[in-house]
């Protein structure tokens, strides 16, 4: 009796989708600066020059990455308590970004007109339009929370210290800072190295002096 043949496994097609997908995870893995074409293509299994049957060049792929993280991050609601939606548009992107350690200095550096770029930009603009602001005042002020947002995520990815360490390096550089020089500086440190004050930033301390300004601004 003949044996049964097994079945064969199929490559799933290659398709402009899959190989976004695995430059993600590619720059997931090992930073934006190992994304390359011949990285990719090893990844994907397939030859190089398979790649560009979909697409141009490794702009294109920067510009295709840039738009599917947006796409992970929540979109405000038209219409909704803007006050509410900016909260948690910033807190998804946060996450969002933490998430992806390389995608902050992509968004701050590139022009992104991908479609989920468009529709996130113009759906933060109707919801502050729809809540009061002018068209001048909610330009600045998208562009002022997220310029607070990205900052503050690339400041937590690239501080020296972990969190659980911030007591034992303040007494360290304590003798770098006396008292009689820098006393006030000195007196903060003295605060974290005596477990009255953590030393952490919170997204939502800044966030919140940001909103309260706006505030004042809508409906002027």
């Amino acid at each position: 009796m003949a044996k049964a043949k097994k079945p064969v496994k199929r490559r799933a097609a290659l398709t402009k989708d899959r190989v976004l997908n695995a430059a993600v995870k590619l720059a997931d893995t090992g930073g934006i600066d190992s994304l390359s074409m011949r990285k990719l293509a090893s990844r994907l299994r397939v030859e190089a020059m398979s790649l560009y049957n979909h697409v141009a060049n490794k702009d294109e792929i920067l510009d295709g990455i840039v738009d599917k993280i947006v796409s992970e991050i929540e979109v405000p609601t038209v219409g909704g308590d803007w006050r509410v939606e900016m909260h948690r548009r910033s807190r998804s992107a946060h996450e969002v970004l933490m998430r992806h350690p390389w995608a902050t200095m992509l968004i701050v550096s590139r022009a992104n007109i991908g479609p989920h770029m468009l529709h996130f930009v113009d759906s933060t603009i109707g919801c502050l339009i729809e809540a009061g602001f002018s068209y001048t005042t909610a330009d600045h002020a998208w562009n002022a929370i997220d310029s607070y947002v990205h900052g503050f995520t690339l400041q937590k990815l690239n501080f020296p210290f972990e969190p659980d360490e911030y007591a034992e390096v303040a007494k360290a550089y304590l003798p770098e800072i006396p008292e009689e020089q820098y006393p006030y500086l000195n007196g903060m440190s003295q605060e974290v190295i005596a477990g009255r004050h953590d030393g952490l930033h919170n997204l939502d301390f800044g966030l919140n002096l940001i909103l309260d300004g706006l505030e004042e601004l809508r409906g002027d």
